[in-house]
């Protein structure tokens, strides 16, 4: 896809879409052709890139806290007994639960949703009624 037609379809400024593109080549999840033809792509099919690898790449650790992380664990400094800690037990419920939705969720599916989502706004919007 053109940079110039997604920035307008997506209504993203240019500049700001061009920097956005450019990290994401970097992490390797799209890929750029110059020239007649080229553009942006993804490196992969929609349906075999998960939010929650995209999010990996872009963000970091899906757990909200250090110490909940999977990957990137890290002691909390004020934490005592981090077998015993509360906020951590909590925490790896709310990552695990964060990346199972995420895990499920690819780019396929999310864009499915939003057009069922759009479709369901017209079918509703063609029954309304003014009086």
């Amino acid at each position: 896809m053109l940079i110039t037609k997604l920035a307008k379809d997506e209504a993203i400024p240019k500049k700001f879409l061009e920097q956005i593109l450019l990290a994401l080549k970097g992490i390797g999840l799209v890929e750029s052709k110059k020239g007649k033809g080229g553009g942006y792509r993804l490196s992969k099919a929609p349906d075999r890139i998960t939010l929650a690898s995209v999010i990996r790449q872009i963000e970091g650790p899906l757990a909200p806290l250090p110490c909940a992380s999977e990957t990137q664990f890290r002691k909390c400094d004020e934490c005592a007994d981090i077998e015993t800690c509360g906020t951590r037990i909590v925490m790896r419920e709310v990552r695990d639960a964060i990346a199972g939705i995420l895990e499920e969720a690819t780019l396929a599916s999310v864009c499915r949703r939003v057009a069922e989502v759009k479709e369901a706004r017209r079918a509703s919007a063609a029954l309304m009624y003014e009086i």
